[in-house]
C-alpha cells in the first residue's frame, strides 16, 4: 500500500507540474502582510475621519478585513516594524514592499525539486524491498536519468538558438516531425 501512495504522489506531481511550489513566507513578505494590514485600517480611519463617502468607508473597511487573512496566511514577523505615523510607515513600508515582492517571485528550482522527489522514492522502494521495492527503484532510477537527459538536451538546444540566431529558422524546420506529445513535454519543460 506504501509503494502505492508513493507511485501516486510521484505520478501526480509529473501530471500536475511544480508550478504551484513556492517558498515558505520570508521575514520580509510576513512584515509586508503585517504593514498591509496597517496601511488599510489607517486608510480606512483617515476616510471615516475625514468623512469619505459610504462607498469608499465600505471599501477601506473590507480592505482591512481580507489583510487580516493574509497576516493569518503568512504568519507574524518576529519583529514588528514602526507603524505609529503614517510617514514612517509610508517610507518603510515601501522598502518592505519591495523586498516581499521581490521574494515572492522566487521559485523552488523544479528539476532539483523532481530529482529530490525521485531519489526519495527510490529510497523508500529501497526500504520496502522485494521485487517491487527493486522495480519501483529501478523505474525511478530510469525516470530520473530520462529527465536529467531532457533537460541537458532543451538547455542545449537553447544555447545553440543563443548562439546562432541565423539558424534559428533550420532548427525549428528540423523541429517539425517531432509528434505532438513531444513538443507539448519540451514547452512544459522549458517553461518551469
Amino acid at each position: 500500500m506504501k509503494q502505492l501512495s508513493v507511485i501516486v504522489l510521484l505520478g501526480l506531481l509529473c501530471i500536475c507540474g511544480c508550478d504551484g511550489l513556492r517558498f515558505a513566507a520570508t521575514e520580509a513578505q510576513k512584515e509586508n502582510a503585517w504593514l498591509h494590514g496597517q496601511v488599510c485600517a489607517m486608510a480606512a480611519e483617515t476616510a471615516e475621519d475625514e468623512e469619505a463617502s459610504q462607498q469608499l468607508c465600505g471599501l477601506t473597511t473590507l480592505a482591512h478585513q481580507q489583510s487580516e487573512a493574509f497576516v493569518i496566511d503568512y504568519g507574524l514577523p518576529q519583529s514588528v516594524p514602526a507603524t505609529s505615523d503614517v510617514e514612517i510607515l509610508l517610507a518603510e513600508g515601501a522598502t518592505i514592499a519591495q523586498t516581499a515582492q521581490s521574494d515572492a517571485t522566487q521559485r523552488p528550482d523544479v528539476w532539483a525539486l523532481a530529482d529530490n522527489a525521485m531519489e526519495l522514492g527510490i529510497a523508500l522502494a529501497g526500504l520496502i524491498g522485494g521485487v517491487y521495492g527493486v522495480r519501483v527503484a529501478g523505474y525511478l532510477k530510469t525516470a530520473r536519468d530520462k529527465s536529467k537527459a531532457l533537460k541537458e538536451i532543451i538547455e542545449g538546444n537553447e544555447l545553440f538558438k543563443q548562439l546562432y540566431p541565423e539558424q534559428t529558422d533550420r532548427f525549428k524546420e528540423a523541429q517539425q516531425k517531432q509528434s505532438a506529445a513531444t513538443k507539448q513535454l519540451v514547452t512544459q519543460t522549458k517553461t518551469m
